[in-house]
């Protein structure tokens, strides 16, 4: 999975959503919500490969661009898609089953590719 920075944000996520959907992380390293999710983000990751692209971005390391995207909590999922964020979930709203029927509204024929929401526990 892709370590997104400040530095190349607009390229390797708002451009890149005009090939392929992007689903971005914004994790902490002190963030135990985002540490639970990382297993299932991984594999999340390697199912969509192709299909979907998932990078993360350390809010830690990157404070400049989560002030300028409104980031104010912490897991935050935003995803992309020709150029424009379609939809955000944060903090509660950052759980594997809503996280998937957001990527299922986002491009329909994605289920096959789903890896179960039961695994990120």
């Amino acid at each position: 999975m892709q370590a997104i920075t400040g530095e190349t944000y607009e390229a390797d996520v708002v451009q890149a959503s005009r090939e392929l959907p992007v689903l971005v992380d914004f994790w902490g390293p002190r963030c135990g919500p985002c540490l639970r999710l990382l297993p299932w983000v991984e594999r999340l990751a390697e199912r969509l490969a192709g299909r979907v692209q998932v990078v993360k971005v350390n809010a830690a390391e990157n404070r400049r661009l989560c002030i300028n995207l409104r980031v104010m909590g912490l897991p935050t999922f935003i995803l992309y898609r020709d150029g424009q964020e379609r939809e955000r979930l944060a903090a509660d709203r950052c759980t594997p089953e809503l996280i998937l029927a957001a990527l299922r509204r986002l491009v329909p024929d994605l289920d096959a590719a789903l890896p179960s929401p039961d695994a990120a526990a």
